[in-house]
């Protein structure tokens, strides 16, 4: 019987080639969805992958679903954090408001899907944990204290967490993507972009897919002698 594999904020951008890179590895796969129900629909039917909506930064809605899918599909083997928000403002003009958001959404949700999902992984004997950070958890960004905060505790709670996980064959680890050619980088000014990528030395935006094969290598059953890890695919813009 095949793992069930959960990817949060599976249905768009990143999370969708990570779902769909899952799927062709013989994987049970889940996308969650917090908000867009269209794209969800249309992921759904064009890729023949179940979906699910709750939204990842409320504790309460995580453990409904978990339960939902455990009774269902059986529990949860392979956990992808990937659902993220931003709310960008310099620190004058961020609210409290905002910062919560980003902060639960983005690295609470972390804490809400690995606490639900590691007693089933305990007991398997089996684990596979991403967590998705970012190359500006790394190095930072301008008008982002509140995103490169919380990716920057991803970071940090995927160390932890690993060795909490090791003795049981449950590696936990994170991919720090560097500048990926998404919905949300598409829309910065076409002059701000090029001078973003004229820093990348591959001379190229990511690609979703570019981040989906990091995910496949650290989710296969082999993969268990890297935990505690955070690789970083962002073309050689930063290294850490």
């Amino acid at each position: 019987m095949s793992r069930v594999a959960l990817v949060t904020g599976g249905t768009r951008g990143i999370g969708e080639a990570i779902s769909i890179a899952l799927k062709k590895q013989g994987r049970t796969v889940v996308a969650s969805y917090a908000g867009n129900t269209e794209a969800a629909e249309a992921f759904h039917k064009a890729n023949g992958i179940e979906v699910i909506k709750f939204d990842a930064g409320h504790y309460e809605e995580c453990a409904a679903a978990m339960a939902d899918i455990a009774a269902r599909l059986g529990p949860v083997e392979i956990l992808v954090n990937n659902a993220g928000i931003t709310r960008d403002a310099v620190i004058s003009k961020q609210s409290r408001e905002m910062w919560d958001a980003v902060i639960d959404t983005n690295l609470g949700s972390c804490f809400n899907l690995c606490k639900l999902a590691f007693e089933g992984m305990k007991a398997k004997k089996f684990g596979r944990i991403v967590n998705i950070g970012s190359i500006n958890g790394q190095a930072g960004q301008y008008g982002q204290v509140n995103y490169a905060a919380a990716k920057s505790g991803i970071h940090g709670f995927t160390k932890a967490l690993s060795q909490e996980g090791a003795r049981y064959s449950i590696t936990v680890n994170a991919i720090a993507p560097g500048y990926v050619d998404t919905e949300m980088v598409r829309a910065v000014p076409p002059d701000v972009l090029e001078k973003i990528i004229a820093k990348i030395p591959r001379g190229r935006l990511g690609t979703a897919e570019d981040i989906a094969r990091g995910v496949v290598f650290l989710t296969a059953d082999d993969a268990d002698f890297v935990t505690g890890s955070t690789l970083s695919i962002n073309g050689g813009q930063h290294m850490y």
